[in-house]
């Protein structure tokens, strides 16, 4: 049975790739790593934890040793490698974490893939794969038009893309030196069940739930191209069986909002859902002061993808925001459980306090 290896599993879209791999390839060993960190949460993964074709590993990427030992002891024929420290705000607070489990995490994968496949890699007869998940942001920012493609210079302007961008850059040379098999996904913001209330959609959809403040960075005007979680897990699934080795390819929903129309969307189906007088929500919305290095604009250019592997979006905003919505109003509790204690101390202090 074949043996992939899928790292950051128990995260808001590895939770996602975790259970379509699960589900759709029975044939399939999946080994889900993840160190659990405040993001990372197994309840995301209740529905398939008893399937005899799933293995749960807590364990960190950081940790050399402890990866190489994985590596002999399961031989994993592919790794999905998506653990990451992604959010902006942190990385400011804290670079070094995310040059640790970014670019060290990412190298420290790369050389025990590297190890392992090595001879199957010099007898040209290699069924591997390294599959990198990146993000992009670390193309820098759109000011005139267009979009990102995947031949776009890397232009990062936080720690967090930075980072990512690292990453990416060693992926490459890994194939370029040692010819290790590879692919790269670049994509948009994702959104829809299960994502860690600290990013701008849950947070909002949490704090409206609770009459708290929905704080705005600047005047709202920075735009971002949203993909539900989903259809990026689908595409995972497209790049994983049909990329070619070496290629890179964008994910994107062609779904542009700018922050404050976002926001107000939310709101509006947040005051239905709960029963609220139309644009009371709104009434919540505060300007805080922009964030550092915040990049006015993405957005993806998802032709190659379409086109060359036949993925392309299933569903349209509007309708994904209402299913995400009524996910997080129909699981109450775990979002109370994953903002309680020391997260909930965090997000008044990184959000309200400003």
């Amino acid at each position: 049975m074949k043996k992939i290896l899928i790292t950051g599993g128990a995260g808001f879209i590895g939770s996602h790739v975790v259970r379509l791999f699960v589900n759709k390839y029975p044939e399939c060993e999946i080994y889900n790593l993840d160190k659990l960190t405040y993001a990372g949460n197994l309840e995301n993964l209740t529905d398939i934890e008893n399937k005899p074709n799933y293995h749960f590993i807590k364990g960190d990427i950081v940790d050399a040793d402890y990866i190489y030992q994985l590596f002999a002891e399961h031989q994993f024929d592919s790794v999905i490698h998506l653990a990451a420290e992604s959010h902006v705000d942190r990385s400011i607070t804290n670079p070094t974490e995310f040059v640790m489990t970014n670019v060290v995490g990412t190298v420290n994968l790369l050389n025990a893939a590297k190890s392992n496949w090595q001879l199957a890699i010099g007898n040209g007869v290699s069924e591997n794969l390294f599959y990198h998940v990146s993000t992009d942001e670390v193309y820098g920012s759109l000011h005139d038009g267009g979009f990102f493609l995947e031949n776009t210079p890397y232009d990062p302007q936080s720690p967090y893309s930075a980072s990512k961008a690292s990453s990416d850059h060693f992926v490459r040379a890994y194939h370029n030196t040692y010819k290790l098999p590879i692919v790269i996904s670049n994509c948009s913001n994702n959104y829809g069940p299960n994502q860690f209330p600290e990013k701008l959609i849950p947070l909002f959809i949490n704090n409206i739930r609770n009459n708290k403040p929905l704080p705005v960075y600047g005047k709202g005007e920075n735009v971002r191209d949203w993909l539900f979680v989903v259809d990026h897990a689908r595409a995972i699934d497209d790049v994983f069986h049909k990329g070619k080795i070496g290629e890179t390819y964008n994910i994107g929903g062609f779904n542009e909002w700018k922050n404050l129309d976002l926001i107000k969307v939310i709101c509006k189906v947040m005051d239905k859902k709960l029963g609220r007088e139309i644009g009371e929500s709104k009434k919540l919305i505060s300007y805080v002061t922009d964030r550092a290095g915040h990049d006015l604009r993405y957005a993806i250019d998802a032709n190659k993808i379409m086109n060359e592997l036949g993925w392309k979006p299933s569903l349209q905003f509007e309708e994904g925001i209402e299913k995400t919505i009524d996910w997080y109003l129909t699981n109450q509790k775990w979002l109370d459980d994953v903002t309680s204690g020391d997260y909930a101390k965090y997000y008044e202090k990184l959000y309200v306090g400003r």
